[in-house]
């Protein structure tokens, strides 16, 4: 029977390689294909500027009665639609003509957008987006029908994402399952869109703003002063902003302020200068300078101005935009507060709109053309910079302005119960994992219900409530972009966009410090409950005598797969993210959960059917040997603070090795945490007297002898009755190696006796400074390469810092020196510490737990070094 579990369980082996392989081929191929599809086709380069705009767009299809379209008109552009006798039928607009909202991808979706003359929706078509879960995951019908819930409706209405809500007239639309960030912005698109180009028209009324009633004041400011008090702002657009290559020069420099404000004209243009402004001003018009003070981009315009309009600035106030032609510009020929600065292009601009009111918050807005590195395509892209005249410049103060939640706070008060159960469900589950030792102790290894309720119950709340509802399953992918915006730039509400995935990670972070991946992966994870749920089943359904491990020397190889995915994704993400999220597919997770089998190629659904009917033969085969996320988590997962407990004679006895269904425990009764999904089945047996083989001997013993059974201690043996009366253990458990710790104990030398600040300074440099002195004469060419290693990584620090490196070029560098720092301390630091960081328990490395602390001190050295360097302006 033996021979022939191990027969079946190599030839499960070889079956799961060979799909793998042909599975990943096949996906692929797949990602190729969705690569070449529409949402990422590239846009005619001239889009943006270009008059006759229906000549490269479709516009019939979100007009179709028309049989022609006018020119771009108006500000923001829009194009009318025409029928027969040049009869206005409606209104085609480009949303990047209006708005350029980001979706979850950080980038706005094209969408083309048609309305009739009364407002209402008649057409919508996306021409391209960035989306991730779009392009790869959701297929293109779920947008199809989102975008056509709009159809009929009105701009004029209140359209929201969720229920409708008569009582508040609010229009519900239903959202997108595992898109709700996209669809939250889409929306914002398509009713700012369609509302601006509605206002222009004349369909809706236009914005009334009060206008702004400017306190009285003698006084005379200085630019300095300005600056402080907000009067003159600065927009500065930097290189790799627009995708040039960085540069200690900003790409432009704009300073910008108020004129209509006495006290501020009068500062900066002088009292005549001002006053004859002023003159030639009606009532209700309002004047603004703008100044360049850095850069070699004009401002101004371009050489496809068109028909007189300054095509780079522009000024937002609510949803209303205001353009400029020639007829609303002035030359600013100098300023005169004392301290400003030198400036190569200056203009000065009206504002000619009654909707306009100075009391009100505004941006100036620079559109300039972002260059996409990869592709070489251009595109419009705004930058902004807001503007608002502070409290004691206006009578009485700035007016109460409600300003419309950003995307993300949106998405968690919508969903604010849910997130509540769920954040209960995670507290509920790590107090029952921490008072582990209580159920344990209420258990046997013939009757784990006490552990078990709990255990069950978490899986199936995991599956149900969190993966097929909530669809919060993490991702492989959101570590690589935690990775990189830890090294770069930190965006709150990127990560705040999923309140669900926000929390979990909260959850999951301090679990892995606390406990190991363990909790997360074999209790919350829902595709692993998932896995482990079918694996249960089989077991009921008659499958227990087929079912079994891979043989060890076969799991002690496969087990390296997921870090090698891991790495290889981790790599590739630093050359291009898109491709790295495509290779990710390599997770069955948006699949099962986000998209479903049904919805997706089937390639997708065979890999996924493929891991799950394994399941039922081999206790979680895509946990053990291939999620990538899984790896990521082990890593850190070396640093736990508390885990599961071992005595020493678990060294000799293999009761738990045994039962352990991750294949955790070696030889040596020792357990490796970055493998253990704690099941808690060892635990169960560490103090089942009957179960545990030492427990059962002891206990035996004690009843042959009429002594007295005592509880079990915390160290898994009977409390003693008196401390001479307990027998010995044999010579050979006490000598063998003690599971208790994953590795042989060491104590580094240096640190003996070390107290206080002594302590603590040791401590940094034993971080800081891999090298041991005692090797310097055995492996000198080691130490002189990692000396020159370190020089050339500090001055790619510094070449990052003035603009003359790229961030992956960064990212190299800290993957090379990682790579040789583990190389070096393998050679003579060969320890890490063994929980929390302020004990001293410290143990004898294996290269990988080297490459976990090397890789994720150096991880944190870097985020620390760069957002201290970024705060303090060190850094482009």
């Amino acid at each position: 029977m033996k021979l022939h579990c191990q027969r079946l369980a190599a030839k499960l082996e070889r079956f799961l390689q060979l799909a793998a392989f042909f599975l990943l081929l096949s996906l692929g191929m797949h990602s190729a294909w969705a690569a070449s599809g529409a949402y990422e086709a590239a846009l005619p380069a001239e889009l943006a500027t270009a008059k006759d705009m229906c000549a490269l767009l479709p516009c019939k299809e979100v007009f179709p009665g028309a049989e022609r379209f006018s020119e771009r008109l108006g500000s923001p552009p829009y194009v009318k639609a025409l029928g027969a006798a040049d009869q206005v039928l409606g209104y085609v607009m480009l949303s990047t003509d209006i708005t350029d909202t980001p979706a979850y991808s950080g980038k706005p979706v094209v969408t083309l957008i048609g309305m009739d003359l009364k407002g209402h929706f008649v057409g919508i078509k996306v021409l391209k987006h960035s989306e991730p879960i779009l392009l790869l995951g959701i297929p293109e019908s779920a947008l199809l029908n989102f975008n056509a819930q709009y159809i009929g409706k009105s701009v004029a209405d209140k359209i929201e994402v969720g229920q409708t809500r008569p009582e508040e007239n609010v229009l519900g639309v239903d959202a997108i399952s595992g898109a709700t960030v996209t669809v939250i912005a889409q929306n914002q698109v398509l009713m700012a869109s369609g509302q601006a180009v509605a206002k222009q028209v004349g369909i809706l009324a236009p914005t009334l703003r009060e206008p702004a009633r400017y306190a009285q004041t003698e006084r005379r400011f200085d630019w300095a002063q300005m600056v402080k008090l907000g009067a003159v702002q600065r927009l500065r657009v930097q290189p790799e902003q627009v995708g040039l290559e960085r540069g200690p020069e900003p790409f432009i420099e704009l300073w910008f302020g108020d004129l209509n404000h006495p006290a501020l004209g009068a500062s900066l243009m002088g009292e005549g200068n001002w006053a004859n402004l002023r003159s030639r001003m009606k009532e209700g018009e309002h004047a603004f300078f703008v100044i360049r003070t850095a850069g070699s981009e004009s401002f101004k315009g371009s050489g496809f101005v068109r028909g007189g309009i300054y095509d780079r600035v522009q000024v937002k106030q609510g949803a209303d935009s205001f353009t400029f032609r020639d007829l609303d510009y002035l030359n600013l020929y100098g300023l005169a507060a004392p301290g400003a600065p030198e400036f190569n292009e200056s203009a000065i601009f009206i504002i000619r709109s009654p909707s306009f009111s100075a009391a009100y918050p505004w941006q100036l807005a620079f559109l300039g053309n972002r260059v996409d590195r990869a592709t070489g395509t251009r595109s419009f892209a705004n930058f902004d910079r807001k503007y608002w005249l502070a409290d004691e410049l206006l009578e009485g103060g700035r007016p109460v302005v409600p300003e419309a939640d950003a995307p993300w706070l949106r998405v968690w008060k919508t969903r604010a119960v849910e997130i509540a159960l769920f954040v209960a469900l995670l507290v509920g589950v790590t107090v029952v994992y921490a008072l582990r030792e209580k159920l344990t102790r209420l258990s046997t290894h013939k009757n784990k219900w006490p552990v078990n309720a709990f255990k069950y119950t978490a899986w199936a709340l995991s599956i149900g409530f969190v993966g097929f509802g909530a669809m919060a399953q993490p991702s492989i992918t959101q570590v690589l972009t935690w990775f990189h915006a830890l090294l770069f730039q930190w965006t709150w509400s990127l990560f705040l966009s999923d309140p669900f995935i926000f929390v979990f990670w909260i959850f999951i972070i301090a679990t892995v410090f606390l406990f190991g991946r363990g909790l997360f992966c074999g209790w919350m994870c829902p595709f692993g409950s998932l896995s482990e749920a079918i694996y249960k089943l089989g077991e009921k359904i008659g499958l227990k005598r087929f079912q079994g491990h891979l043989p060890l020397a076969w799991h002690h190889r496969l087990k390296w797969l997921k870090y090698a995915i891991f790495f290889g994704l981790l790599a590739i993400s630093m050359f291009s993210m898109g491709l790295a999220e495509k290779l990710a597919e390599v997770e069955p997770f948006k699949t099962t959960f986000l998209v479903g089998i049904t919805n997706r190629a089937w390639p997708y659904g065979l890999f996924v059917a493929t891991l799950l009917g394994l399941s039922l033969f081999i206790e979680r085969p895509y946990c053990k040997y291939i999620c990538p996320l899984g790896a990521a988590l082990a890593m850190p997962s070396t640093f736990r603070w508390f885990g599961l407990k071992r005595k020493q004679d678990c060294n000799s006895c293999k009761a738990c090795a045994v039962g352990c269904g991750s294949l955790a425990i070696d030889a040596a009764g020792r357990i490796d945490h970055r493998e253990c999904l704690h099941c808690l089945d060892c635990m169960i047996l560490y103090t089942d007297v009957k179960g545990c083989p030492p427990l059962a001997k002891e206990r035996k013993r004690r009843e042959r002898d009429g002594l007295l059974v005592t509880p079990i201690g915390g160290d898994g043996y009977f409390i003693p009755i008196e401390p001479s009366t307990e027998p010995p253990m044999s010579a050979k458990v006490a000598n063998g190696p003690d599971p208790r710790m994953p590795s042989d104990p060491v104590a580094p030398a240096h640190k003996a006796g070390a107290q206080g600040l002594g302590w603590l300074w040791r401590e940094l440099v034993d971080h800081l400074w891999p090298w041991n002195h005692s090797n310097w004469k055995s492996q000198k060419a080691l130490q002189i390469a990692g000396f020159s290693l370190a020089i050339a990584a500090s001055l790619a620090w510094v070449l990052a810092g003035s603009g003359r490196l790229s961030q992956s070029a960064i990212i190299a560098w800290w993957f090379g020196w990682s790579v040789y720092e583990v190389l070096i301390r393998l050679a003579g630091k060969r320890y890490v510490k063994d929980g929390p960081w302020w004990q001293a328990r410290y143990r004898r490395a294996s290269v990988m737990d080297m490459l976990s602390y090397v890789g994720f001190k150096n991880l944190l050295i870097g985020a620390a070094l760069f957002l201290s360097l970024k705060s303090l302006g060190l850094l482009l």
